[in-house]
């Protein structure tokens, strides 16, 4: 099977039903050795565009990833990720919003961590946390300091769709691409992972009680989220739906998508001019002279 990035792309006005999109497909590897070897790949074709990009300095690149717990989203961006130089990507994690955040709208915290031109930002959960865990839980929208005029359920997580696109739009016009992913697992995956959490001692620190609450609401997140995606997935910062039951597979398909999209740049590395040239001729005549012992 060899991977297509638009066969896991949520199309624009897309109405997203996920029980209709796989949490597992057939892998495209046949042995641990085979999808090692094409991860390694894959991880060096992404460096040398990395290098491509901070060179160009062009574009900024951000990387979303969200997912339900143990879907493998810390795994999917140290794989995938490991041969990119360290200089030119950062990865930023978001959890509860602190007191100084609340008191901006809900965008402002990520948007202090947008990457630069000729950079990859990684975002570990994001804004889109405020359409997520804040539908499924509404008090938390009601502590957030809101006009009570603005906090109408019935209007508000429209009106988020559409700041996020807004957004999105504004960054793309700006030079910024952005690919989004859902890393889809199933339920019975995400029991099969706790469970290892707790039977294996070196995994216990990743798993807590608060986790077991959240799977109470597994319906209500596949609901939040089938909007989500319907709503925010565009030909400018298209959502993906990467089946994430086999974490192997779901690496090579995040992968490939990062490096389809980056190759669809069509980045060159800065050319010399002719001043330039002359330049750096004189540099090496001077170099030159200086002998193997210096001068």
């Amino acid at each position: 099977m060899k991977i297509k990035s638009r066969d896991f792309r949520v199309k624009e006005d897309d109405k997203v039903d996920l029980k209709k999109w796989p949490t597992r497909v057939k892998p495209v590897y046949k042995t641990k050795e085979a999808y090692k070897a094409l991860l390694e790949k894959q991880v060096e074709e992404l460096s040398e565009q990395q290098r491509l990009h901070y060179a160009s300095n062009r574009y900024a690149v951000l990387l979303i990833f969200q997912a339900m717990d143990a879907a493998g989203k810390d795994g999917a961006i140290r794989h995938v990720m490991s041969g990119v130089n360290p200089q030119g990507c950062q990865v930023f994690s978001f959890k509860h919003p602190s007191a100084t955040e609340l008191e901006h709208d809900f965008m402002w915290r990520t948007s202090q961590c947008l990457p630069e031109r000729g950079r990859i930002g990684i975002f570990n959960r994001s804004y889109y946390e405020e359409v997520l865990i804040v539908r499924v839980h509404p008090e938390i929208l009601r502590s957030q300091g809101l006009p009570d005029s603005l906090v109408e359920e019935s209007a508000i997580w429209q009106e988020r769709y559409r700041s996020i696109v807004d957004l999105e739009n504004h960054l793309y016009r700006n030079g910024t691409r952005i690919i989004k992913f859902f890393l889809h697992l199933s339920e019975e995956e995400q029991r099969k992972r706790f469970l290892d959490r707790i039977d294996e001692p070196e995994k216990n620190w990743k798993f807590s009680q608060a986790d077991i609450e959240e799977r109470k609401f597994w319906k209500e997140y596949m609901r939040a989220y089938e909007a989500c995606l319907s709503a925010t997935s565009t030909k400018k910062a298209p959502w993906y739906v990467v089946p994430a039951d086999d974490k192997e597979n779901a690496r090579l398909i995040v992968s490939r998508i990062i490096l389809d999209t980056f190759k669809a740049l069509k980045m060159r590395y800065p050319e010399t001019d002719a001043k330039r040239q002359q330049e750096l001729l004189s540099i090496r005549q001077q170099l030159m002279k200086e002998g193997p012992n210096g001068s």
